[in-house]
C-alpha cells in the first residue's frame, strides 16, 4: 500500500493539472500581478511573546473530521482577536477539508499573516497563494527534491511570499537555505502520521547548526503534536520562536476561546 504522503501528493498532482485546465499558467500570472499588502510572518514570529501559529482545519487523514462546520471567517476573527500570531489555513480539500475560498475569505476579515498550508509541488501553486491573500507558503520536503525546494522558494520570494520549509528527518537538513525564512520541524511522520514531540527536541541543536551562519537565518518552528503549555515553554528554551497548533484548538467547540487560554499558559 502507498503510504499517506504519496496518496496525497499524487491527488495533488492530479488536482492541478485539473485547475490548469480551467485557468492557464499565463492567466494565473497576469491575476497574481495585482497590488496588494503583505504582512511578514517571520517578522511577527519574531517579535511575538507566545510565537502561535494558529490552524484553520476541519479534519486530517489520520483523526477524519475534528470540526467539519467550523466557519473560517469565525474563527479566523476569534484567533486573531486572541493573540495568534500567524494563522495557518489548511486548503487541501479531499484530506483535510480545506480550500482556496477559506484563505481568501479569512484574507479579508484578518491583517495578520496567512500561511497557506498544502502540499506544494508547482510554481502554479505559489501564484494561486498570492492572489488568495497568503503571506506566506508551506514547502514540504518530504514531497520535494532539493533543486525542486530551492526553486520554488525563489520563485516564492519573487512573489513576495516568505517560506515556511517543514522538515522532518536528520537528512532534510539540506534542504534549509537562504531562500528559506522559517524552518519547520515537523513531529508528525507525514508517511504514517505517527506524532512523536521528541523530534523537535532531537533536530534543533542540528537546525541551529546548519543556519548559524547563514544572512537569513531563519526562525525556527516547531509543528505538530503540540498540546501542553510545558512542551511551548520548553522549546521555547531552547530556541524555537514559532509553534504550530493547530488540533488543540480545532478540537474544542470555540478555538478562539481555547487559543486565549493556552497563550495565558505560557506567558514569559
Amino acid at each position: 500500500m502507498k503510504d499517506i504522503l504519496t496518496q496525497i501528493v499524487d491527488n495533488k498532482r492530479f488536482e492541478v493539472d485539473v485547475q490548469m485546465m480551467n485557468i492557464t499558467q499565463q492567466q494565473i500570472e497576469e491575476l497574481a500581478f495585482e497590488p496588494r499588502t503583505f504582512h511578514s510572518m517571520k517578522q511577527s514570529l519574531a517579535s511575538s511573546k507566545s510565537g502561535i501559529i494558529s490552524e484553520f482545519k476541519r479534519k486530517s487523514p489520520s483523526k477524519g473530521w475534528i470540526h467539519p462546520n467550523a466557519k473560517a471567517v469565525e474563527v479566523a476573527k476569534a484567533y486573531a482577536q486572541n493573540g495568534a500570531s500567524a494563522i495557518s489555513v489548511l486548503t487541501d480539500q479531499p484530506f483535510f477539508g480545506g480550500s482556496l475560498t477559506d484563505l481568501r475569505t479569512i484574507r479579508e476579515v484578518v491583517d495578520i499573516p496567512l500561511l497557506r498550508k498544502d502540499f506544494i509541488i508547482n510554481e502554479y501553486q505559489l501564484y494561486q497563494a498570492r492572489i488568495a491573500g497568503a503571506d506566506a507558503i508551506l514547502l514540504i520536503a518530504a514531497c520535494l527534491k532539493t533543486d525542486e525546494c530551492e526553486r520554488l522558494a525563489a520563485k516564492a520570494h519573487e512573489l513576495g511570499l516568505e517560506v515556511l520549509l517543514e522538515i522532518h528527518t536528520l537528512e532534510e537538513l539540506e534542504y534549509v537555505t537562504e531562500n528559506i525564512d522559517m524552518a519547520g520541524i515537523n513531529n508528525r511522520n507525514l508517511g504514517t502520521f505517527h506524532t512523536d514531540i521528541q523530534n523537535s527536541f532531537m533536530l534543533a541543536q542540528q537546525l541551529q547548526e546548519r543556519t548559524a551562519s547563514m544572512k537569513n537565518k531563519p526562525i525556527l518552528v516547531s509543528e505538530s503534536g503540540i498540546s501542553k503549555a510545558e512542551t511551548v515553554i520548553s522549546l521555547r528554551d531552547i530556541g524555537f520562536k514559532g509553534f504550530l497548533i493547530g488540533e488543540t484548538f480545532m478540537k474544542t467547540e470555540n478555538p478562539g476561546d481555547t487559543l486565549k487560554e493556552f497563550i495565558k499558559s505560557i506567558a514569559p
